[in-house]
């Protein structure tokens, strides 16, 4: 992944209105070989393991809702274990009504309260695979379809839809409307990826606080002019250090490193923002961001030390 090197001004700062933020983990359809789509009591097995880790984790993030049959195995889980959902939607043209018609079923048999939000399509900005005007509609095609489920009561359950990508597409300013559109914007945010800085564990966290910043900044100027009313807030879907792989600049993949960027991190994060870590477990790959290994056992404390750092974001 590529980091944009510009840096707007920060003109205000835009968090989630209440004072309890979801703490969570991305967690994908397939068990760790990368293959095999997880069952019920592959799903019931994450999320009993996440909350036994520290920090009141509280929530998973999905990838899809209609392939592997996530949702229905998922969130039947999910209540049994008091885990709340980011729901993913495939937003390419292939699985998009599947992927409604998977959250739909979800809805109308669960009600509302399981979700932590909606996200339509994940990086697909950044990849090229969807254009502005195309996930702009598709958004508001879930939100209609939300909205008008019986029971749906945003006084009661105000659903969060929004989208997740690079910062480099939410600098894009050919995606305004796309900003303008959400409640929220996910950004995925990887200084071990970022080559052309200094991407040295030691910084790690300042090129971290600096993407979260411009990610607020660059919502505040979208919102300059604006007719809809949104106020999105900025999530942190994924972020990470590699335990395993190959150096990328002056970043090395450790397990050392991964265990000092998640106190630099995440435990700031976590009192800060809803924040998504990447990731539970993906052993199979090749860098691996996981912080379980094969045997499901953590590969560093995630305890927060008493002496957490600072951030003003």
């Amino acid at each position: 992944m590529k980091i944009a090197h510009f840096f707007l001004p920060l003109i205000a700062t835009l968090v989630t209105p209440t004072a309890a933020f979801w703490r969570g983990f991305n967690v994908k359809s397939n068990t760790a070989d990368g293959t095999t789509c997880k069952t019920k009591s592959d799903w019931r097995e994450v999320f009993q393991a996440i909350q036994t880790f520290p920090n009141g984790i509280n929530a998973a993030r999905l990838f899809y809702s209609h392939k592997c049959n996530s949702l229905a195995n998922a969130v039947p889980e999910a209540i049994a274990t008091g885990t709340h959902i980011l729901v993913g939607i495939d937003d390419s043209d292939s699985d998009f009504e599947a992927e409604k018609g998977a959250l739909l079923d979800a809805i109308n048999q669960y009600g509302f309260d399981w979700m932590v939000g909606i996200s339509i399509g994940s990086e697909s900005l950044y990849r090229g695979n969807i254009g502005p005007n195309s996930l702009t509609n598709k958004i508001n095609d879930v939100r209609a379809m939300v909205e008008n489920i019986n029971g749906y009561d945003s006084n009661k359950k105000f659903v969060e839809i929004g989208h997740v990508d690079t910062t480099n597409a939410w600098f894009d300013e050919a995606n305004t409307d796309v900003i303008r559109a959400c409640d929220f914007i996910g950004v995925d945010v990887y200084p071990y990826f970022q080559a052309e800085d200094n991407n040295h564990i030691d910084n790690a966290h300042v090129l971290f606080d600096d993407a979260i910043t411009q990610a607020k900044s660059t919502v505040t100027k979208a919102l300059e002019g604006s007719s809809s009313g949104r106020m999105p807030s900025v999530w942190v879907t994924e972020t990470g250090w590699p335990v395993n792989g190959n150096a990328n600049g002056d970043a090395v993949p450790s397990v050392s490193n991964a265990a000092s960027y998640f106190q630099q991190v995440a435990c700031p994060s976590f009192g800060k923002m809803n924040t998504f870590w990447f990731t539970y477990q993906d052993w199979f790959a090749m860098p691996s961001f996981a912080v379980v290994n094969a045997d499901g056992q953590e590969y560093f404390s995630q305890k927060c030390n008493s002496n957490k750092r600072f951030v003003q974001f």
